[in-house]
């Protein structure tokens, strides 16, 4: 693991920044566009602004797993992850550095017309201040199921420790339930939310994070 860091750190040096403002980031706080572009052999990409190619994001097979270096927010997924029924998602996180604004990460559930107008899909994240957000994407609108909420299972990212956040989302016939840590930090009814569909992971803008372990069971 600590050799794996080292090569992460390496990437941070070799993967060169530039900033400009983007239309999808804030004036004060804009997409810092990765050089590379690339994505792991099968995976797809969808970022915030309807993009459907890794456009100033990095994502690449390390260590058993993908790191992510994002200018643009975005998902990423591969077709073949495709569940309904009663599953399980889960993924491990590491935040290599703090980022200038607390940015998400996370994971999807219920994907479906991801490369179009009418995408859908349920989406928990964490940040680096310890708060956790649960959401639907719904074509432009993303209705809220539970708000910006702070919990100790979500492990913070300082200048001082890396956060490392295991994530899952289990989905049954009548509840969908999603964990930090092996912590239930929040929960919906399955009815209430899109569940049946591709799964993922979300990755928002001028983000440095490792995932290990991602799969759906």
């Amino acid at each position: 693991m600590k050799r794996l860091f080292q090569m992460c750190g390496l990437v941070v040096v070799a993967l060169s920044m530039s900033a400009f403002p983007r239309a999808q980031g804030r004036m004060d706080d804009p997409d810092r566009m990765v050089k590379g572009g690339a994505l792991p052999e099968g995976w797809l990409v969808r970022l915030d602004s309807g993009a459907t190619k890794p456009d100033g994001v990095n994502a690449m097979a390390m260590g058993g797993g993908i790191h992510f270096m994002t200018g643009p927010a975005g998902i990423y997924y591969r077709t073949s992850d495709t569940k309904s029924g009663t599953y399980e998602v889960h993924a491990s996180f590491t935040q290599m550095e703090p980022s200038a604004h607390p940015e998400a990460y996370g994971l999807f559930i219920g994907g479906s017309s991801l490369d179009g107008a009418a995408q859908k899909y349920t989406y928990f994240l964490v940040r680096q201040d310890g708060r956790f957000l649960i959401k639907r994407r719904d074509g432009a609108s993303t209705p809220t199921v539970t708000d910006w909420t702070n919990n100790a299972a979500v492990k913070k990212t300082d200048a001082a420790s890396k956060g490392v956040n295991a994530l899952s989302i289990a989905v049954a016939p009548d509840k969908v339930r999603f964990l930090v840590n092996g912590v239930e930090v929040g929960s919906a009814p399955t009815s209430q939310v899109d569940a049946s569909g591709i799964a993922g992971l979300r990755i928002n803008h001028n983000l440095n994070v490792h995932v290990e372990g991602f799969g759906v069971k």
